[in-house]
């Protein structure tokens, strides 16, 4: 992923007309646009993100100056243990949601990515899946109205399900508090990025006996501050993206392919079986976040023998301690994200979104 933005403000209609055509010319290319002004290219590896900035500024842009950022990676935010109930307030103290927050296993997560299982499916069906699966085997099966909110493909494999009892206007304020929801799991509490594998349970509301007073505005930022609360409670953690990497190469040079892997925190599960005239097909996993440059030092270490080719495989969890701390790897890694926003490098603090009784 690249961030451009133009040197020349009079080149920014080049550069939205010039990423138009690149979209539609290259149907693996994602491009969003920021607040900030900003335009990101999402690709599938370095070399494809080479390729496509050489498109754009050769083809479509017919040379107009660039400002490119350095590749940056897209993490997911995460919980990794159930949470107490919390509590938030609406703005005017007169409506409170009680939430539980706990994490989705990592089979539910891939059935959401399979489409296996999603929103646009029949009741019905996912009734029986939620129920008989063993995955799930989840209690709302039976009484689907219980499943306000079904992860899709902006909010990711993320599910919101009530367990309220004899709660007055509860349908009126539903939207509300899914739109909370969905805010939320599109831009997490510790950074901003988009959270992965979290289900909410509702379990109390308290709502003034005036619609005026629980309208969507009072609502949304409620749910979405309870959403939080309960994220921050859970044992929150980030998610990286993790490539497979296949390698072909000489039989007698293996041994290089360990050493490049290792200083780049990956790990080889499978080196093949010798195929004829003694070539290797080796099989790995490699963090995005350490696979900048890794064609050219594979290249390097092996005298240009070896040739590899990455695929995104899967989400793991990124070790390294608490979140806030701002020594740890972790908390390194997340305020770098928050100062690439605009935003201050420190986690906002918990008593932001967690209200008491």
């Amino acid at each position: 992923m690249l961030l451009l933005p133009v040197k020349n403000s009079a080149d920014l209609p080049k550069l939205v007309e010039g990423l138009k055509k690149l979209s539609k010319s290259d149907p693996m290319v994602k491009i969003e646009s920021t607040e900030a002004g900003e335009h990101i290219i999402a690709g599938c590896g370095e070399l494809h993100l080479e390729i496509c900035l050489k498109d754009l500024a050769e083809d479509f842009m017919k040379g107009a100056p660039l400002v490119t950022s350095d590749p940056v990676v897209t993490y997911c935010e995460t919980v990794t243990a159930e949470s107490c109930e919390v509590l938030a307030k609406s703005a005017n103290k007169h409506n409170r949601l009680f939430c539980t927050a706990l994490p989705l296993s990592e089979e539910i997560q891939k059935m959401f990515d399979e489409e296996i299982v999603g929103p646009n499916m029949d009741i019905k069906d996912r009734s029986k899946i939620l129920r008989e699966h063993p995955a799930f085997q989840w209690e709302e099966a039976s009484t689907p109205q219980k499943i306000w909110c079904f992860g899709n493909d902006q909010i990711g494999p993320n599910v919101m399900c009530e367990r309220t009892v004899g709660v007055a206007y509860l349908n009126e304020i539903k939207d509300s508090v899914v739109g909370g929801f969905k805010w939320c799991c599109n831009e997490g509490p510790m950074c901003d990025e988009r959270v992965r594998g979290l289900k909410v349970w509702i379990n109390d509301v308290t709502l003034h006996a005036d619609a005026i007073h629980r309208g969507m505005g009072q609502i949304s930022p409620t749910a979405r501050r309870v959403t939080s609360a309960g994220i921050f409670m859970a044992n929150p953690a980030l998610l990286e993206p993790v490539f497979l990497v296949n390698i072909t190469c000489p039989s007698a040079i293996t041994g290089s392919i360990y050493n490049v892997l290792s200083m780049r925190r990956g790990q080889v599960f499978d080196e093949g079986e010798g195929m004829a005239g003694g070539v290797a097909n080796m099989r790995g996993y490699l963090p995005v976040a350490d696979s900048f440059g890794f064609s050219q030092a594979l290249a390097e270490a092996t005298s240009g023998a070896a040739f590899s080719q990455l695929q995104f495989d899967h989400w793991q969890i990124l070790e390294g301690g608490d979140f806030r701390d701002p020594e740890g790897k972790l908390g390194k890694v997340i305020a770098a994200i928050r100062v690439r926003k605009g935003q201050v490098a420190e986690p906002p603090p918990l008593d932001r979104f967690l209200d008491k009784l």
